[in-house]
Order: C-alpha cells, then structure tokens, then sequence
C-alpha cells in the first residue's frame, strides 16, 4: 500500500479512495458533508484533491470507528483545523461517546432481560407471542 505522503501532485479520487481504503462513493459522499474539502476540477471534470485528503478520510474513519456520528467528526475535524484541538481539549468528545455506549449497554440489558423472561414464560405455558 503506497503512503499518502509520498504524493505531491494532486490525487484523482480513484487514487484517494483506493489509499484510503474506501469507495468512491464514500469520497463524494464525505466531501457533499464536509467531512473533506470540496475536490477541485480538471477542465475534464475529474476531481482532484490535496494528498492530505486521505490522511484526513483516514482520521474520520478512526474517530467513527470509536463511535462518533459523521456530525461529530466534522465538528472535531472543524477543531483540528482551527488549529485548536489537543487531547485535553477533545477529551470531553470521547466521555460523550463513551456515555452513549453505556446508555446502549444499559437498554441492551433491559431488552435481553425482557427476552429471558418472555422465554421463561413460554417455557411455562405464558407465552405473550400467541394469542392463546
């Protein structure tokens, strides 16, 4: 796999997408967000993007992958840019993410037992699936 560092031209979007690691269709879809800059325009009309490009759809993968939203990230990636994000700084965007994980964990628990009981029932001729 070839590093995005190495590029000093402009990357075609087949290029990005391919380095990193994803479709496309994921390229267009980031940058109609604004998860990355608008792609400039060969007379051609084939896009072409700053080789940083990729680095950035790269760190917008990770930072979804720890479960922000694609709002999230264009919102710490605004920060990054601003030149006024540090791990201090961005430290509460992790605890938020982590919070809604253990609300979900929470209401996983609350269904999963809901499920075990409703088994027992069934089990034990109370089944509320039927309507018997």
């Amino acid at each position: 796999m070839q590093c995005s560092a190495i590029y000093h031209a402009p990357v075609r979007i087949g290029q990005v997408a391919s380095d990193a690691g994803v479709s496309i269709d994921t390229v267009r879809f980031y940058e109609r967000r604004g998860v990355i800059p608008v792609a400039q325009r060969q007379p051609s009309g084939y896009r072409e993007y700053p080789s940083s490009t990729i680095d950035r759809i790269r760190m917008a993968r990770a930072l979804q992958q720890v479960g922000f939203t694609l709002a999230e990230v264009v919102d710490a990636l605004q920060a990054h840019d601003a030149g006024t994000a540090t791990c201090e700084s961005e430290l509460w965007r992790l605890t938020a993410v982590l919070e809604k994980i253990d609300a979900r964990i929470n209401e996983l628990r609350r269904t999963r037992l809901l499920v075990t009981t409703t088994m027992r029932e069934c089990r034990a001729g109370r089944c509320r699936l039927t309507s018997h």
